[in-house]
C-alpha cells in the first residue's frame, strides 16, 4: 500500500493526543486537580491540538475534503464512519475534563465522571482507528487482533513519552512516570515484534483463482494495463525486504532509546528534561517510521490482478 503522508500524520499526531488525553484523564481520576492551571490547560490543549489536527489531515487523502461530513451517516456498517462518530462525542467530555481539572471552572465534583469517560472514548476512539485497517480481509497482514494492540499500545506509549516531556517542561517529573511509560514503550516492542513475526510468517492462501473465481492453476495472459495506474500505485507500493528490514532497525532503535532516556531521567533528576526531550524525538521518529512501514509492507489482494502470484 501507499504510505500517504496525510495518513501518516492522523494515526501519529491523533494516537499521541489520544493517548496524552486518556493518561492525564486517568491521573485526574485517580488524583484530583491539576497542580496549576498552567499545566491544566497547557497539556490538555496540547492533546486536543494533535487531536484534532490529525483528524482534520486525514481529509486530505480523500478526492472530495469537502464531502468528508458523509461520512458520519455510515456507522452501521463502517469503521471509518464510527471512528467519526467517536471521535465527535469524545470531544463533549474533553472539554469539561480540560476545563474542570485544570481549574479554569470551579466543579471539582466533575472532574471524575469527566476524566472517566474522557478516558474511555479516547480509547474507543483509538479501537475504531484500528478497526478499520483490522476489518480488511483483502489486506492478509493488517487482519489480526494483533493491529489493534498495536494501535492501542502505540497510542499510550507516545502519549506517555510527551506527557513525561510536558511534565518535565513544568518541573514536575516523577519516576513513576518515566518507569510506567518505559513499560507502555516495552509493551509496544513486544507487540511489534510480534506483529512483523506474523506478517513474516503467515502464509499467502489468496492466488489469482481465488481472485477470478476459476479453477485450478490460473496464469495472466496478458497484463490489464500498459502503463502505470492510480490501483497500482496506491494498492501495488511495494518496499524492497532489504530497505523494510533497515527501517525496522530504526524503529526499535528509536522506541529502546527513548525508554533508556526516560529511566535516565529518572535517575539523574538534574538532566530529566534532556533526556524526556530526546525521548521525545526518539519515540516520534520510531514511531513515525512505524506507521511509514505499516502501510508500506502491507500488500492488497487486488495485486493478484496485477500479476502477483499469492496474497
Amino acid at each position: 500500500m501507499h504510505p500517504a503522508y496525510s495518513v501518516i500524520l492522523f494515526t501519529t499526531a491523533s494516537g499521541a493526543g489520544y493517548g496524552l488525553l486518556a493518561l492525564l484523564a486517568m491521573v485526574a481520576f485517580a488524583h484530583g486537580p491539576a497542580s496549576s492551571l498552567a499545566y491544566g490547560l497547557t497539556t490538555t490543549i496540547i492533546a486536543l491540538g494533535l487531536i484534532t489536527s490529525g483528524l482534520l489531515s486525514s481529509t486530505f487523502h480523500l478526492g472530495h475534503p469537502e464531502r468528508a461530513w458523509r461520512a458520519f451517516s455510515q456507522w452501521r456498517t463502517s469503521w471509518l464512519s464510527r471512528e467519526g462518530v467517536a471521535a465527535i462525542i469524545t470531544y463533549g467530555p474533553a472539554v469539561v475534563f480540560a476545563a474542570t481539572w485544570s481549574g479554569l471552572l470551579p466543579w471539582p465534583q466533575f472532574i471524575a465522571p469527566a476524566a472517566a469517560a474522557t478516558a474511555v472514548m479516547c480509547l474507543v476512539t483509538v479501537f475504531t482507528t484500528a478497526m478499520i485497517y483490522a476489518s480488511l480481509k483483502t489486506i492478509r497482514i493488517w487482519n489480526h487482533w494483533l493491529t489493534i494492540a498495536n494501535y492501542l499500545a502505540l497510542c499510550l506509549a507516545t502519549g506517555g513519552i510527551l506527557l513525561s516531556f510536558l511534565t518535565d517542561l513544568f518541573g514536575r517529573g516523577q519516576m513513576f512516570l518515566y518507569g510506567f511509560t518505559a513499560i507502555l514503550i516495552a509493551l509496544s516492542i513486544a507487540f511489534k515484534l510480534a506483529w512483523w513475526r506474523m506478517a513474516d510468517t503467515t502464509p499467502k492462501t489468496l492466488t489469482p483463482a481465488d481472485a477470478t473465481g476459476l479453477k485450478g492453476k490460473v496464469r495472466q495472459w496478458e497484463v490489464p494495463h500498459t502503463s502505470a495506474n492510480y490501483i497500482m500505485k496506491e494498492m501495488g507500493y511495494t518496499v524492497a525486504r532489504k530497505h523494510a528490514a533497515k527501517l525496522r532497525r530504526i524503529v526499535l532503535a528509536g522506541f529502546v532509546l527513548a525508554a533508556l532516556c526516560l529511566i535516565l531521567a529518572g535517575l539523574l533528576p538534574l538532566l530529566s528534561l534532556l533526556f524526556s526531550a530526546v525521548a521525545l524525538l526518539s519515540g516520534g521518529l520510531a514511531v513515525v517510521t512505524e506507521r511509514w512501514l505499516f502501510f508500506a509492507e502491507a500488500q492488497h489482494a487486488v495485486t493478484l490482478y496485477y500479476g502477483a502470484d499469492a496474497a
